[in-house]
Order: structure tokens, then C-alpha cells, then sequence
């Protein structure tokens, strides 16, 4: 039987990047010693007034259609929230609800990106943006960005790859795997090259909340960007709802009405009894949420703080998120080797750097989803597997 191209597309390196993390989950199954820190899944409880918001509305008998781009009600808490964090001035008519983050990515890049046309992205990237943007059948146009100016993109490396078959530029603050935020004038230059060459910019903001250094900016803010930005956010991790998928772009009049026409033959609206919860996630004063956002610091501090000076590996303190990269360079093996026995030897599942692109070669990304006890364990184990390939090395050496 054959299969369209698109099968083709959305499969490779981004697909198969997840092995080591669901053979690390069968281990777990089977009783092992595991420590999963290899997918980017709170280990928070949702706040439990947005899953009574749920329960409440599932017994009030919630449970039919919806409006296709969102409650009305959902959409004005959301408008109001991006107008109050990022100072937008925007209307419930521009925000469309859609099924978690990486539906809203997917929606936009379906209704801004033709076949042929090019979306520049830094690399590395989050494992899903090649397979999104090439289900288009846009190409993808990587921009390195280096561990040693702490993952951070710049403006120039971006201008240097415009051609006229450019029509988008992807980016995400703070960045997955890195952690890595933009600064103001970085925003600003960006800015400049989407008008001056008439491209929409595409910014993924699921980490906004977790920015523990700087300011978090919103490019769609800046002057002559309303019109040419697509902002994409998500209750995911800031609220710990990741299976709950909720998710939105908020967009031009003329983009939200084209997402909301794919939503209609795509989705049909998000469930009834969600939409409520999320209202209430961004209604109430959950304490839950500044206890998440305070536990994630102190985790990264924790990991930067127990891997600093072990042999062999070098942690980069992220600006936010909920990753660490790791340079494990100095043992000698690839990101790949190294994550695979680290498994096998150790009990520690992480991703490889290599996953989102050759420029996080060398490097591991390590999730801040334990509590401090296991977290610290997990360095504790990185650190002597780091020392003994070091020790290793030098054996061979003599």
C-alpha cells in the first residue's frame, strides 16, 4: 500500500529521538532503578481548584460542542493575560484555542508556510519543528547557535541566511533544550528583518513563565509587529496541565480567522469542561504556581551547583525553562554514547544534544522533573559516570 509524502516528513532523526526514553520507561515498568529526566513532564499535580473547575463542569453537564476557536469566556482571559504580560493591546477575536502548544505550532505553520518556502530556525531546536514545518512542505533553514554564547541566537547569523524564499522565522524564548532568553535588543533587530523583508515571525512562548533571569519580552509588542506575529502559548508547563492540552495562538484578525477554519475540519474545539478548568487557571491566585516556578529555580540551581568541578562535564545554567544542557565533550564519547550508557550503567535516562541538532553535539539535555532528593541522586550518578570515563581516558593514555 503506499503512503503520501507527508508519512515521510514528519518521520527521522526528531521521531526517533524519543527511543532512549521509552526504553527507560520500560525499565521503570519492569521495577528498576530508573530516574527519568528525559521528557520535559511536570511532576506537579495540576492545582486542584482547576480539576474541581473540571469536575464541576462535567457535572453540570458540559460535555457537547464548542465554539470552534474557543469559549468566548477562555479566549477574553487569554487576550487579557497576553495584554498584561506582554503589553499587546489585543482582542478575544485574535486569540484562537487549539489542543496544546504543538497544535498551535503546527496550525500556523499549516496557514503562513507554502510548500517551498524557507523558515529559519535556530538550531538546536525542539525536537518536533523540522517534522512540523516540513508536514507543510516548507524547508527548514537551521541557524547554529553556539553553547558558548549560551545557546543564544543573534540577529546577524539570522539576516546572513534571508533569501527571497524566506517567509517565517521560528523562535523560541526561552529556548528548548536550552533554556537560553532573548534580550530586548536581540527582539528589536529581529523585528527589523521581519518588516524589512515582510516575514512572519513565529514565537513560541511556552516557557515564558519560567524565566528565573531577565525579562521575558514579547515580540509581538514592538512597534510594526502586531501585524506579522504569531504568539503561541500554553497552560502546559507553567500550570502542569500537559495532558490536559491547552493551548492557543494569539495572532492578526485575518490569521485567527484561517486557524480557526482549519480548527473547524481539524479539531472542532477543545472539550467543554477544559475550557472551564483553564479559565479557572488563569482566573485564580493559585500559590501552587509560584511553588512550581520556585521549585524549578532551585532545581536548576541544584544541578548547576552538584556538577560544577566533576571531571569531564560542564553544566550551563539555563536563563529559564525546565532543562539543563550539559557539555560532556571532555569524556570523549558522543552525546548518544554517552546517554545510552548512562542508561544502561547508571540508571539515568536523558536526551542527547545531537536530537535537536549537531550544534548541541556534545552536549545532554537534562530535565528538572524530580524532586531535590532524586534530582540530586541523579547528579550524583551523572558525575561518577562522567569521572569514570575521564579516569578511563587517562588509563589509555599512560
Amino acid at each position: 500500500m503506499r503512503f503520501s509524502d507527508v508519512t515521510r516528513r514528519i518521520a527521522g532523526e526528531g521521531a526517533a529521538a524519543w527511543d532512549i526514553h521509552y526504553r527507560a520507561l520500560a525499565r521503570q515498568e519492569q521495577g528498576e532503578d530508573v530516574l527519568l529526566l528525559s521528557v520535559g513532564d511536570p511532576d506537579f499535580d495540576t492545582p486542584q481548584p482547576i480539576v474541581q473547575a473540571a469536575i464541576d463542569s462535567l457535572n453540570n453537564g458540559h460535555t457537547h460542542y464548542t465554539e470552534v476557536r474557543g469559549n468566548q469566556l477562555l479566549r477574553e482571559r487569554i487576550a487579557a493575560r497576553h495584554n498584561q504580560r506582554s503589553g499587546a493591546d489585543v482582542e478575544a477575536e485574535q486569540v484562537v484555542v487549539l489542543a496544546g502548544g504543538q497544535c498551535a505550532l503546527f496550525s500556523v505553520a499549516q496557514c503562513v508556510l507554502n510548500p517551498g518556502d524557507e523558515v529559519i530556525v535556530a538550531e538546536p531546536m525542539y525536537v518536533t519543528y523540522e517534522a512540523v514545518f516540513g508536514a507543510c512542505g516548507a524547508k527548514v533553514i537551521p541557524v547554529p547557535v553556539r553553547a558558548e554564547n549560551g545557546f543564544r541566537l543573534q540577529a546577524e547569523d539570522v539576516a546572513a541566511l534571508i533569501t527571497p524564499r524566506t517567509r517565517a522565522i521560528a523562535v523560541n524564548s526561552p529556548h528548548n533544550p536550552s533554556g537560553a532568553s532573548l534580550p530586548k535588543a536581540t527582539w528589536e533587530a529581529l523585528a527589523q528583518l521581519c518588516i524589512g523583508n515582510d516575514l512572519w515571525l513565529i514565537s513560541d512562548e511556552v516557557y515564558s513563565e519560567l524565566l528565573y533571569e531577565g525579562e521575558h519580552i514579547s515580540p509581538a509588542s514592538l512597534p510594526g509587529m502586531a501585524e506579522r506575529t504569531a504568539t503561541i502559548n500554553s497552560l502546559s508547563k507553567s500550570h502542569a496541565m500537559t495532558g490536559w492540552r491547552v493551548g492557543w495562538v494569539v495572532a492578526p484578525r485575518e490569521l485567527a480567522d484561517h486557524l480557526t477554519n482549519l480548527a473547524l475540519c481539524m479539531l472542532y474545539g477543545l472539550p467543554d469542561f477544559v475550557q472551564h478548568a483553564a479559565c479557572v487557571a488563569l482566573d485564580a491566585q493559585l500559590p501552587e504556581l509560584v511553588a512550581m516556578r520556585e521549585a524549578y529555580r532551585q532545581r536548576r540551581d541544584l544541578v548547576c551547583e552538584r556538577l560544577a568541578d566533576c571531571p569531564g562535564i560542564r553544566a550551563l545554567k539555563p536563563d529559564g525553562g525546565m532543562f539543563v544542557m550539559v557539555d560532556i565533550r571532555e569524556t570523549g564519547l558522543s552525546a548518544q554514547q554517552f546517554s545510552n550508557q548512562l542508561l544502561d550503567e547508571c540508571g539515568v535516562s536523558v536526551l542527547a544534544g545531537e536530537a535537536f541538532g549537531p550544534s548541541a553535539a556534545g552536549h545532554i539535555r537534562l530535565g528538572l522533573v524530580l524532586g531535590e532528593a532524586p534530582l540530586r541522586d541523579a547528579c550524583q550518578r551523572i558525575a561518577r559516570f562522567a569521572a569514570s570515563l575521564c579516569e578511563k581516558n587517562l588509563e589509555a593514555q599512560v
